[in-house]
């Protein structure tokens, strides 16, 4: 994007509130299309929900009420700005928990109509497709990988605002299975980042765990059966020692980039055919599982492989974050893509509404 005479930079406001981080951040937007981070504050819940297993919808949202205020007016402090130095104002939309997004997005809509700002309702998928714009300075069009705790998708990102579908979970999302595997093992929440650590002292070829709808010419994941295999290796050697554990875990890691390796090469073949003009490809990974290290570099060897660029935020802006709500915000704002007052929220929302459910998918594949 060239720098347009006479034009300035721009300021957003990012609230974000989808799940159980509570966000707020300021990111400015220049000209030329580049942008910086003045300000990110996140605040998470896990404390609150940690007892439970999971997150809990309506503790969740508690959470968020009791303390957006105060982390926008950090926020706002952090940055030295007014309310009246602000473009706009961007917050979450979905998809997510309801009661989250109702809190995030009616704060937004009070101080829009207030400060006489422009109100911009952000799919908090297309932030994360985005957000590579405001790291790496990477625009359209690209192949994203888009694993989060909800979703796991192939996309091709033609544009803001404009994707297209290549392939979608059949079951589980990526960071589902994560987070089930963990807790079938014992170990912590977050999921995720407890069955990495883990898996740094295991031997990864200790079980011979399945790698899912591997040499399928459609590029769909499943989990759902990777999951289920973990348990009955995980009940064969039961009761379970530190060690077992940590060998469980290197090998379902290990299944899992072995999977999405695949499915994600299977794309890039499909994304390369469609794109046959182009000087340069591009791979994206993004979302909270993207914060995987063997998972990056699994992906980073398979770009390098076939020719692609390989693109991943830094890990403080893999998972939830008002930056990335802020940049979006800002992208959607130069293009003229803003909201009226009464945007609704949208607990689930996808990035390509016109794709087809995926073959043996439920409502997860079909709505994804």
């Amino acid at each position: 994007m060239q720098p347009v005479p006479g034009a300035r930079a721009t300021m957003v406001l990012g609230i974000e509130t989808s799940c159980d981080e509570t966000a707020a951040a300021l990111v400015e937007r220049h000209p030329d299309g580049t942008g910086r981070i003045i300000a990110n504050v996140v605040r998470s819940q896990w404390e609150k929900h940690r007892a439970y297993g999971g997150v809990v919808p309506e503790i969740a949202a508690r959470a968020h009420v009791e303390c957006l205020d105060e982390l926008i007016a950090t926020a706002m402090a952090e940055a030295t700005i007014s309310f009246g130095d602000l473009d706009a104002i961007a917050a979450t939309a979905g998809p997510g928990l309801i009661g989250g997004l109702i809190v995030g997005l009616t704060t937004a809509k009070m101080l829009a109509l207030v400060h006489a700002k422009p109100l911009i309702a952000v799919n908090h998928l297309e932030a994360h497709a985005l957000t590579v714009g405001l790291t790496d300075r990477l625009s359209p069009p690209y192949l994203l990988l888009l694993i989060s705790g909800g979703h796991t998708q192939l996309l091709a990102v033609e544009a803001v605002d404009r994707y297209r579908r290549l392939g979608s979970t059949i079951d589980d999302a990526l960071g589902e299975a994560f987070d089930k595997t963990a807790k079938l093992l014992g170990l912590p929440m977050p999921g995720g980042p407890a069955v990495e650590a883990a898996a740094r002292a295991g031997n990864p070829g200790r079980f011979a765990l399945p790698r899912p709808m591997t040499g399928r010419p459609e590029p769909h994941f499943s989990f759902a059966g990777l999951k289920t295999a973990v348990r009955h290796a995980a009940l064969a050697v039961a009761p379970l020692s530190t060690q077992d554990v940590a060998d469980l875990c290197a090998s379902f890691q290990a299944a899992v980039a072995e999977s999405v390796v695949d499915r994600t090469r299977r794309a890039m073949a499909i994304y390369t055919e469609s794109n046959p003009a182009s000087s340069a490809h591009h791979l994206v990974v993004a979302g909270g599982v993207a914060a995987n290290a063997a998972l990056r570099q699994a992906l980073t060897a398979l770009a390098e492989a076939e020719g692609y660029a390989f693109h991943a935020p830094p890990i403080t802006l893999c998972g939830d974050n008002a930056a990335m709500i802020a940049w979006t915000g800002a992208e959607r704002l130069a293009r003229g893509l803003i909201d009226t007052l009464d945007a609704p929220v949208r607990p689930r929302w996808p990035l390509d509404a016109a794709a087809s459910p995926a073959l043996g998918a439920g409502s997860k594949g079909a709505k994804a």
